[in-house]
Order: C-alpha cells, then sequence, then structure tokens
C-alpha cells in the first residue's frame, strides 16, 4: 500500500461524510485504523460486494495476514475481532465446517417459533414505557436495547444474573475509543463470561442454543472445540445484541425525521419491511466490520490492485448510499425507493446467519411501538440525542422520546 492512507475517526463522528471522502479516491481508498492498522477501503457497492463474495479473500489473520503473523497488532483493540476462533474468522473448509455446526441454530423454523416470546417481550416493555408518568422514555435504553438483549440472551440460555454484564462488555466491544488496555480486559472477561455458560451448559442441558451447539455434530461426527464454542458464543450473542439494537433505534429515527413517510407507512401504504429494509440501507448498524484479508492479488474494475496479504475493511455504510447503485438521491431516506439493496449483513460465504431474526425483531417492534404511542416524537427539551463512540456500529447511544 504505497498511497497515503486517510485516518479513520474511531469515534465514527461522520460516517457517511467520511465514505464520501473515501469515494474520491477510486473503487479503494487507503486507509489507517486506530493504532497504525492500515486497509483497503471499498467505497461502493459493487465493489464491496465482490470481495464480499471472493474466494481470494480470507478472514483468517493467522494464514493471510502477514503482520499479524509476525506479531504485530496482537495486544491492539483488533484482537477482539480477529484474534477470536469461531467462523467469523475460518477460512475456506474450516469455515465450511463451522458453518454446517452453527446453521442449525438459526434455521427458518427457530427463527419463526421465536415469534410469540418477541412479540410478548415488546409488549412488556411497552408497557413500562406507558407507565412513566411524565409521558418520557429513553428509545434506546427503554426498548431498543432491552428487546433484542432479552431475546438473544434467552435463546442461548444467558442467565439474569449475568445479562447485565453482557450487555455492558458488548456496548465495550464496539467502542472503538477505548484504549488497548480497555479493549483486552474487554475480551478477557467476555470470554470468561461465555467459559461459565458452556461449563453450566455441559453440565445442566436446557432447551436454548448454547445446549443446541454443544450437542451438534456434522455428518462426519464433528463438533465445536471449546475455543470455538466459546469464540462462536461471544460471535452471535454479540451481534445479536448491536445489530438489532441500531437497527431498531436508527429506523425510529428515519421515520420520526421523515414524518411524511411514516404517515403512509402507518396508513399500511407501505409495508413495514419496506421501512426496516431502507433503514438497512440508509443507515445500517454496522457500519463499517474488520478485517478480511487478501489471499492473492485482486485486480478490480478500475484498474486498482488489492495486494496479496493486504487487510481489507468491510464498508457497509458507504455501500449503501453509493450514487453509481443507488443514484443522485442516495443520501436520502425513502421508504418507496424501488432499489433497496444493501449489504448490510454481509454477502457470500459469511453471509449473517441471524439476519432473519434481526428483522423478525424489528418488523414486531416498528409498528408495535408506533401503534401504541401514535404521538410519538423527539423529546425537545431533553439533551439532544447522541451517537455511539464507534466507527463499526451505528446507532445511538442516546435516544431521548416523548410518548404522548
Amino acid at each position: 500500500m504505497r498511497q497515503r492512507p486517510i485516518a479513520i475517526d474511531p469515534a465514527g463522528r461522520d460516517i457517511h461524510g467520511e465514505a464520501r471522502s473515501l469515494r474520491r479516491h477510486g473503487s479503494v481508498a487507503p486507509v489507517e485504523l486506530p493504532d497504525g492498522i492500515r486497509a483497503w477501503a471499498p467505497t461502493g457497492y459493487q465493489v464491496l460486494r465482490g470481495l464480499l463474495a471472493d474466494d481470494r479473500v480470507s478472514k483468517d489473520p493467522d494464514q493471510h495476514w502477514p503482520p499479524w503473523r509476525n506479531g504485530e497488532f496482537r495486544e491492539s483493540w483488533i484482537n477482539t475481532w480477529i484474534g477470536v476462533s469461531n467462523m467469523f474468522t475460518a477460512f475456506g473448509a474450516d469455515h465450511r465446517r463451522l458453518r454446517r455446526l452453527v446453521s442449525p441454530a438459526f434455521t427458518k423454523r427457530r427463527t419463526d417459533a421465536l415469534r410469540p416470546r418477541v412479540e410478548e417481550i415488546t409488549t412488556t416493555l411497552l408497557d413500562r414505557m406507558a407507565a412513566a408518568p411524565d409521558g418520557r422514555a429513553e428509545l434506546r435504553a427503554d426498548f431498543a436495547h432491552p428487546l433484542p438483549t432479552g431475546v438473544i440472551c434467552e435463546l442461548f440460555g444467558v442467565p439474569e444474573s449475568r445479562r447485565g454484564d453482557c450487555a455492558r462488555l458488548v456496548g465495550e466491544i464496539f467502542d472503538t475509543t477505548a484504549t488497548a488496555e480497555q479493549a483486552r480486559a474487554t475480551l478477557l472477561e467476555s470470554q470468561g463470561l461465555f467459559v461459565d455458560l458452556v461449563a453450566a451448559k455441559r453440565e445442566h442441558p436446557d432447551d436454548d442454543l448454547t445446549s443446541v451447539l454443544i450437542a451438534t455434530r456434522d455428518e462426519e461426527g464433528s463438533r465445536l472445540t471449546e475455543a470455538e464454542l466459546v469464540g462462536t458464543l461471544f460471535l452471535v450473542v454479540a451481534a445479536g445484541h448491536e445489530t438489532t439494537v441500531n437497527l431498531i433505534g436508527n429506523a425510529v429515527h428515519a421515520l420520526l425525521t421523515h414524518p411524511e413517510q411514516l404517515a403512509r407507512v402507518r396508513a399500511g401504504e407501505v409495508p413495514w419491511s419496506e421501512a426496516v429494509e431502507e433503514t438497512l440501507r440508509w443507515a445500517p448498524p454496522i457500519a463499517n466490520m474488520p478485517l478480511r484479508f487478501a489471499v492473492e492479488d485482486i485486480e478490480l474494475p478500475d484498474g486498482a490492485t488489492v495486494a496479496r496479504g493486504d487487510a481489507i475493511l468491510a464498508t457497509y455504510a458507504a455501500a449503501g448510499r453509493d450514487p453509481l447503485r443507488h443514484g443522485p438521491d442516495q443520501d436520502g431516506f425513502d421508504i418507496t425507493r424501488p432499489d433497496k439493496e444493501h449489504l448490510s449483513f454481509g454477502h457470500g460465504a459469511h453471509f449473517c446467519v441471524g439476519a432473519s431474526l434481526a428483522r423478525l425483531e424489528a418488523s414486531i417492534a416498528l409498528p408495535a411501538l408506533f401503534t401504541r404511542f401514535p404521538r410519538l416524537r423527539t423529546d425537545e427539551a431533553a439533551e439532544p440525542a447522541t451517537r455511539l463512540d464507534s466507527f463499526i456500529a451505528n446507532g445511538f447511544g442516546t435516544f431521548p422520546v416523548r410518548l404522548r
């Protein structure tokens, strides 16, 4: 990478503005992540889609990232994202084996069966909000966060006594302004939580997905190793928290700031699913995901080359607002947009196994919220909403609202 890299803001204060700037550098732009990690950032939909599906792109740093193999960055924040053992960081046959073992936990049948419980948790949270005497609420803390957190923790059998720790740790994992020391401490505590969970479920199996993952074998008799079990739980529980939390918060914010579109979806003129998909395109819950690695030189259509061993940042937010894909109004939120195509759940072999669950939760949460509180609006008298300190997670840290 000979070009001078563009430093990515660790706090993610202007994710879409940053993406617009990167587009001026061609199909991929050289970027520098915290701690001096250099990578290529695809600047458009088509290039990112191609790289996500390219079998010359790996997620295994032990095989395909020379700096990591040389011992660099092992103590930095990136260890949380690439130094774990699960299908997120696996490549080739190893990834296919892990995917076969994990996918049965996320079948359509299992996801559909969760609908009554998602509806029940949604109703409980709305009842609590309605009981507030001043008619005010904190949308993230009172609704967008506890809904998916409750679902994913129940799904994997995380005991009530550890759910607060789990939610706190997930928030710390996505805070990309944290120091290396803080990131290491979060990773160690997170791994300890899931080591304890696996041990408890081995001793007392239950009707939860942790027990399913412990017991599952593939057709060749393979099981997840202990490290793979812990790494897989770390991955799916963290993703199950943050992705849907941000999806719900971003969708509510988009609809409240585009009242004419909210009116159409509430009137039934446009399905709620269209609002969900446009939110995923316009404000994806994960803006950027580190890291992937070129297994060999990859020449892109415009002549740019990602060299063997180079790191690649998956730029979902940039792809969602690519003018070459979505036209000159790419920055507009439009639930009637004919082409809402996005890559917010990934693409190819690493497509998110929990995508259907995230969509289910959002499709239940949004109409229930706006039906229960038809006068819902941002709370202008409160402190302004704040964004998360992250260039990975894309959502609200606080979101005060008025219910009536």
